[in-house]
């Protein structure tokens, strides 16, 4: 008889031991199935499961970004919006993801559009247009309830875009031009009743002062810097009727 080496004896031993050792990443965890059924999660670093007889599943607990398709949706005023917009979510319980929904990750997309309709279809558009987060929150409170025992934390959800039809953009547009040049009309106005009240100050300071001989004569000397120039003096109404008593007697 031949003898049989001993290298070849424990040949099958070490390719068990190889073939068990799994490195887990930092940002993993191993769910860990033994004969098909639900064992343990490993933590990251090196570890050694039996070949053959369990399994290990690695599930991505990093924050994941997954986007909602640009979707048609009537809002309550009955104006039809394209809405697209992204949900970041982040696996809390690895076993519960991996074990209680197949794909979690097209799941919460799903769930995600379908709140969004249901929200987007109860508001108006000025109110989703001007309060876009808090809309956003109220889609993500949706989506919590449903998903709340699938080991998965939606982090946010977020509005990217809303594309409104052609010729509500026109509407708009006209009613922000309106808008900004009645502020500008207000402005104006404003800028003018400054003016006359500053003016009417002075004019009040410059007579109690009596100042206001001297500015005249101010602005006749700088008149009369050209020979051209013809000044025409205008008496004071009080003057002139004095005068017509004095020729009256």
């Amino acid at each position: 008889m031949f003898a049989v080496p001993v290298f070849f004896l424990i040949l099958p031993i070490i390719y068990v031991l190889v073939s068990g050792i799994r490195i887990i990443d930092q940002y993993e965890r191993g769910v860990v199935l033994t004969l098909g059924a639900y064992s343990h999660v490993l933590e990251p670093g090196l570890r050694i499961i039996i070949p053959i007889v369990q399994r290990i599943i690695k599930v991505d607990i990093r924050i994941t970004t997954a986007d909602i398709p640009q979707q048609e949706v009537i809002t309550k005023d009955n104006v039809p919006v394209g809405i697209n917009a992204v949900v970041y979510f982040q696996v809390v319980k690895p076993a519960d993801a991996m074990l209680k929904v197949q794909n979690y990750t097209y799941a919460i997309t799903q769930y995600a559009q379908t709140a969004l309709r249901d929200v987007i279809g109860g508001v108006e558009l000025d109110t989703l247009l001007a309060e876009r987060q808090k809309i956003s929150d109220e889609i993500k409170l949706l989506v919590d309830n449903e998903i709340a025992n699938w080991g998965v934390d939606v982090v946010s959800i977020k509005i990217q875009d809303i594309e409104l039809p052609a010729d509500m953009k026109r509407v708009m547009a006209l009613q922000a031009q309106a808008e900004r040049e009645r502020r500008a009309a207000i402005i104006r106005a404003q800028g003018e009743l400054t003016a006359s009240e500053n003016l009417n100050k002075a004019m009040s300071q410059l007579s109690q002062s009596g100042a206001i001989s001297l500015r005249t004569l101010q602005t006749i000397e700088a008149t009369t810097a050209n020979p051209a120039n013809t000044i025409i003096f205008a008496l004071p109404t009080e003057i002139m009727e004095g005068l017509k008593r004095f020729n009256a007697k």
